[in-house]
């Protein structure tokens, strides 16, 4: 009975204005929600691969690190290999210097002569100068492999560092690669919210309006109108719209970095947030922007409110207050500019998150529709349909502070 109560207290207070789209009929806004649920499970599948394909580059890079520190290691060895056999050709000439005393005869050095004629038979002479001989050649022969394995060696390591250097630039294609592939990412999830939430949210648009008891060829506008005259329902009209903080300081509005579609509000006092004017709540949710979705290196699950008003223009718009730490309305809740919102946070994605710090602000977001049931467009219509929050709440200039609402 409750539940009951408040759909047609709901229903009862939906405006006799048109929204500020094209008129549309139930059917029209059927096959807008089919095409638009195939376009994003098309854009699901390319994410689907997209993910695939940064998974399979971040592979590759795996396996070209691993062979690059196997390389380093190759090349450590073989400078290893190399100065041992240094040390080693340096070990045999002390050696040769020191046996091979014939060489020595010709520079008038009788070192030779003293080992050969310390001999006491003649026998014992000749055994010395073949081993003298024999020791030479062999340690000639020692040297010689060893300095052709130090050639050898110095050849393979220029061709492990060319190898290595071959690596470390695949390794920086793949990366550009990645980042690429992760940027169109991002494109394709567009941050916030998911594709199974705009479906969701597109299919129950088109509910909303069959639950009314739209026909399929009446247009939605004039539907709303119908069901508003049989019930009698109005929707609090407004004169100018009040600021949501008695004590704020505005930051970035629309434009003022990539995405922005809002004004960013810091308290300067009391937190807490207001309706801006009278109306009443179409939806209270929270976000589901994971780090899979998200640009920012935060969790999601803002809190959220979006109220649809009646602008002294005689036009609906739907203003949606972010990141709220708590929420003190419910749907199908009528408000008045005095009735509180709930109270300034920093909860789901926002900019503060990215430098590591806190952001605590309200973000203040309004749009000629809603892709929330009743809203009549979907996610891409909501973001078509955005609106300057200045052109309907006094908030000055940038880094504009006031005190009173």
């Amino acid at each position: 009975m409750k539940k009951k109560l408040i759909y047609i207290i709901l229903i009862s207070f939906i405006s006799i204005m048109p929204l500020n789209t094209h008129a549309k009929t139930l059917q029209d806004l059927q096959s807008e929600v089919d095409k638009y649920t195939s376009d994003l499970q098309e854009k699901q599948a390319k994410l689907v691969k997209n993910k695939e394909e940064v998974q399979a580059v971040k592979n590759n890079i795996a396996k070209i690190e691993t062979e690059i520190s196997n390389t380093e290691k190759e090349i450590s060895n073989l400078q290893q290999e190399i100065n041992k056999c240094n040390e080693e050709i340096k070990k045999k000439t002390e050696e040769i210097k020191k046996i091979v005393a014939y060489y020595q005869i010709e520079n008038g050095d009788n070192a030779y002569l003293e080992y050969a004629f310390g001999a006491e038979t003649i026998q014992d002479m000749i055994y010395r100068v073949s081993i003298t001989e024999q020791l030479a050649e062999y340690n000639n022969k020692v040297m010689k492999e060893l300095q052709e394995l130090i050639k050898q060696n110095v050849a393979k390591k220029a061709e492990m560092q060319i190898k290595k250097e071959n690596l470390n630039t695949l390794k920086a294609n793949l990366k550009e690669e990645q980042s690429k592939l992760e940027i169109e990412g991002r494109k394709i999830a567009d941050s916030m919210p998911s594709v199974e939430e705009q479906i969701k949210a597109a299919k129950a648009n088109v509910t909303y309006y069959k639950n009314l008891g739209c026909g399929q060829n009446e247009d939605i506008n004039v539907c709303q109108n119908r069901i508003f005259r049989s019930r009698g329902g109005l929707l609090p009209s407004n004169g100018a719209f009040l600021r949501p903080l008695t004590s704020g300081t505005r930051r970035g509005c629309i434009g003022s970095y990539g995405g922005h579609i809002g004004c960013d509000i810091e308290a300067n006092g009391d937190g807490t947030i207001y309706s801006i004017g009278d109306g009443y709540v179409i939806r209270v949710t929270k976000d589901n922007c994971s780090k899979s979705w998200c640009n920012y290196t935060c969790s999601g699950n803002a809190n959220i409110v979006a109220v649809k008003y009646l602008a002294p223009n005689g036009k609906n718009i739907y203003v949606e207050y972010v990141h709220m730490s708590s929420v003190s309305v419910s749907e199908g809740q009528t408000v008045t500019k005095y009735t509180k919102i709930g109270y300034i946070g920093h909860t789901g994605c926002t900019s503060g998150h990215e430098a590591g710090g806190v952001y605590t602000h309200l973000h203040l977001e309004i749009s000629a529709c809603s892709w929330y049931p009743g809203g009549g467009c979907t996610y891409n219509g909501y973001l078509n349909n955005i609106l300057n929050p200045l052109d309907y709440v006094s908030l000055g200039g940038n880094g504009s502070s006031w005190s009173t609402r």
